[in-house]
């Protein structure tokens, strides 16, 4: 059986994120690393799009970025100044390559493309079960998303952010590629929280995601005919799909670092890294494999590296309105961004706001909701009736 320090289960975002981390870091050299994953990340399966300034540690792999952007309310439609921050563009392939041509300058890093079967914690080591063999470490970092458990209970909603996208290019040039659509809430709701997201890279290709925060996935065919309708709508008679990609990401305050324990920690979404109001992750990912690194250099116990702030308790009060009403996430969010401060509205997802600072975005949106949500957390801590 083969011995490591570290172990990551599932090489995703979280993983290779931390991995990174530590390569660049020069402080584990002595440390033997290993990431288990059943795909061989050669495909570009994803795209991640984050709000940053400029000179980002990843902007050698960033394919586009903009200045502004487009928001979009059936009532209106406004261009967002992103200054000081430029909303950026990573496909997945891109980032596996800059990782793993990285992780291979540093021989005590390996990588093995096998699928994760059983992790068991036993006498103070973590025991790795794959179809082949059996793998022992010091230290396990868990990726492996498992919804059950966040889904079992009823104290905290959980919902998804789910999408359908389509690159497309066009015979026409139809696109600005200096102006993406960072949410269109002006197509049919549906009694959910529904926007497309249109990121245009040149004047004939753009990618376009159908996008939903809400509970239950839907039928392909519902996001396909969505997308094929958006694209009707822009005035395109004739394009070409380059290329398709499907997601879902969990949107949930529920408490995953309660599963935590001395030796094995939940990373990404199975650790809750996802801001769950938003299912944004790159950014999110960045700050906690960056926290995770330097915390693994001087603590040995890791039911200690996580820590609740503000921010956790404004989402869950945002998620538990969705949860109750999905159908006003388009009016919440237009409030926001209509007449707000975008730079100050990044600022606050990104949870780097002062209670000061917080306020002038939460005052924004629609109060009675919030209250409401508030009141029933607070005092009655049971599922939250909001107001229409």
């Amino acid at each position: 059986m083969k011995h490591y320090d570290y172990i990551f289960a599932g090489a995703g975002l979280s993983a290779l994120m931390a991995v990174y981390e530590i390569a660049v870091s020069g402080k584990f050299s002595d440390k033997s690393i290993l990431l288990l994953d059943a795909d061989s990340k050669k495909t570009n399966d994803r795209t991640w799009c984050f709000w940053e300034k400029p000179n980002g540690k990843f902007d050698a792999i960033v394919s586009k970025k903009w200045k502004i952007a487009w928001f979009a309310h059936e009532n209106f439609r406004r261009i967002l100044d992103l200054n000081p921050y430029q909303y950026k563009m990573i496909c997945g392939l891109d980032f596996y390559n800059f990782v793993f041509v990285e992780i291979s300058l540093h021989p005590y890093i390996h990588f093995i493309n096998q699928k994760v079967n059983s992790i068991l914690e036993k006498n103070d080591l973590v025991f790795i079960e794959t179809a082949s063999e059996t793998f022992s470490c010091n230290k396990l970092f868990n990726s492996i998303y498992d919804p059950k458990s966040a889904l079992s209970q009823q104290q905290f909603p959980v919902l998804q952010q789910h999408f359908i996208g389509w690159k497309i290019k066009t015979v026409q040039k139809i696109f600005n590629p200096e102006l993406p659509t960072f949410m269109d809430f002006s197509i049919p709701q549906n009694g959910n929280t529904r926007f497309m997201y249109v990121l245009p890279t040149s004047e004939n290709e753009a990618l376009l995601e159908y996008t939903l925060f809400s509970k239950d996935l839907l039928p392909e065919k519902e996001y396909e005919n969505a997308i094929e309708d958006y694209i009707q709508k822009l005035g395109i008679s004739t394009y070409e799909i380059i290329e398709k990609e499907r997601g879902q990401i969990p949107m949930t305050s529920y408490q995953f670092w309660k599963k935590n324990t001395k030796n094995i920690l939940n990373i990404g979404s199975a650790g809750g890294w996802t801001k769950a109001s938003t299912g944004y992750t790159f950014k999110n990912t960045i700050k906690k494999s960056k926290a995770l690194i330097e915390f693994s250099q001087h603590e040995n116990d890791f039911t200690k590296f996580h820590k609740t702030n503000k921010f956790w308790f404004y989402d869950l009060l945002l998620l538990d309105i969705l949860s109750d009403k999905n159908h006003l996430g388009s009016s919440i969010f237009s409030s926001m961004f209509k007449s707000g401060n975008p730079a100050l509205i990044f600022k606050f997802l990104d949870e780097e706001t002062s209670l000061y600072e917080d306020l002038k975005v939460i005052l924004k949106c629609p109060k009675r909701l919030f209250i409401s949500a508030l009141i029933n957390r607070i005092f009655k801590n049971q599922p939250v009736k909001t107001i229409k």
